[in-house]
C-alpha cells in the first residue's frame, strides 16, 4: 500500500458514498449456516459501491452503515400529497460477517411501508452471496412537536486540541500511517489516546470530528456520514476503563451490531462533539453509549453499539 492516498480523502469518501444503481432486481445469497448451499433471493432496489482500502484488508463498518444509509435514503421519495422530504431518523442493524474491502458490496434495499409521516427500509448489503450487514431503517417528514434535549458537557474546544492525524503521523507504523493519511474526518480526542497500555480509567471519553471540506448541502449525506463517524471510536470507552490499548497484541475487538437515532439536521463539515461512555462489558462484549453534538450544544444524535472485545492469552 503506498503511503501517499490516491486522492484528497473526503473526496474519496464522498466517492464512496455515490452508489451506482442497478435497478429494481432479485439477487441470491447463501444460507444463513453457510454449510447447506442452500440460496436465498431477496428482491428490491439495487445499488453497489466500492470500498476503501484498509490495513487489515476486512471493510470498515462505518463505511458500509453509511452505505446503507445513502442506498435506503434514494429509495425514500417526497410525499405525494406535497409535503416535505423525508428525513433519516433511525437506523438499526446488525454486522453479521466481515467484508473484503478489495471488493464492491451490492446493497438491496426493501421497501417495507411508506406511510403518512413515516417510510421504513430494510437494507442488506452484501458481498459475493453472503450478507455482511442487515439494517433497518426509518425516515419520518418534519413536524412539530415537544423539544428538549441532553446539555453538552463542558469540554475543551476542537481548536485547544491536536489532531489525532498529527499524533499518528509520528509512530513509525503502518496502520498509524494509514489512519493518519487516509482517514476522511479529522479526530481530536480531549483525552490522550489509546494507543498503548494505559491506567484503567473511567469508562468515558469526548472526541470532536469534522471533515475538512465543503460538503453539498445534502441532508442525507451528512447522517450518511455521521453514521460513518459514529463508528470509529464507540469501543474506546469499554477499553480505557481497563487500560487496555489498540495496539495490545491480545485485542480481539469487532461490531456486533449498532443503533442510531438522528435528532436533528448535521453539518459534519462543521465541528460535531462525540461524548462516549460504556455502562457494562461481560462475556466478551462491550456496550458503548455516545451523544453527538453541534458546537452550539444542540444535540444532534444518539448511538449504541455492542461490540466483540476479548483479549486473548
Amino acid at each position: 500500500m503506498s503511503d501517499a492516498p490516491l486522492t484528497d480523502p473526503a473526496d474519496d469518501l464522498l466517492d464512496v458514498l455515490d452508489l451506482t444503481y442497478e435497478g429494481s432486481t432479485t439477487i441470491q445469497v447463501a444460507s444463513p449456516t453457510e454449510a447447506t448451499g442452500d440460496l436465498g433471493v431477496y428482491g428490491g432496489e439495487v445499488f453497489t459501491g466500492r470500498s476503501q482500502p484498509q490495513p487489515h484488508g476486512r471493510v470498515f463498518g462505518g463505511q458500509v452503515l453509511a452505505q446503507c444509509v445513502v442506498a435506503a435514503g434514494r429509495t425514500v421519495a417526497a410525499v405525494d400529497d406535497g409535503g416535505g422530504r423525508r428525513h433519516i431518523h433511525s437506523l438499526h442493524g446488525y454486522f453479521l460477517r466481515p467484508g473484503d474491502a478489495s471488493k464492491e458490496i451490492q446493497f438491496v434495499v426493501e421497501g417495507m411501508r411508506d406511510g403518512g409521516s413515516f417510510s421504513a427500509r430494510r437494507v442488506h448489503a452484501t458481498q459475493e452471496g453472503r450478507i455482511l450487514l442487515s439494517l433497518i431503517t426509518s425516515f419520518q417528514e418534519e413536524s412539530g412537536g415537544l423539544e428538549h434535549h441532553l446539555d453538552m458537557p463542558d469540554v475543551p474546544g476542537p481548536e485547544e486540541l491536536r489532531s489525532d492525524r498529527e499524533i499518528l503521523e509520528q509512530i513509525d507504523h503502518p496502520v498509524a500511517r494509514h489512519f493518519a493519511r487516509y482517514r476522511a474526518v479529522d479526530l481530536r480526542h480531549t483525552e490522550r489516546l489509546l494507543l498503548g497500555p494505559a491506567e484503567p480509567g473511567p469508562a468515558a471519553q469526548s472526541v470532536w470530528m469534522r471533515v475538512e471540506k465543503d460538503l453539498p448541502d445534502d441532508d442525507l449525506l451528512h447522517a450518511a456520514i455521521l453514521a460513518y463517524a459514529s463508528d470509529y471510536v464507540l469501543l474506546e470507552p469499554v477499553l480505557r476503563t481497563h487500560g487496555v490499548g489498540w495496539g495490545d497484541p491480545r485485542l480481539r475487538a469487532a461490531s456486533l451490531d449498532h443503533a442510531m437515532w438522528f435528532h436533528r439536521p448535521a453539518r459534519v463539515d462543521e465541528w460535531v462533539l462525540y461524548t462516549q461512555s460504556s455502562p457494562s462489558a461481560q462475556s466478551g462484549r462491550g456496550l458503548g453509549l455516545g451523544h453527538m453534538f453541534a458546537a452550539d450544544g444542540t444535540l444532534l444524535a444518539t448511538v449504541g453499539q455492542e461490540g466483540m472485545v476479548r483479549l486473548k492469552a
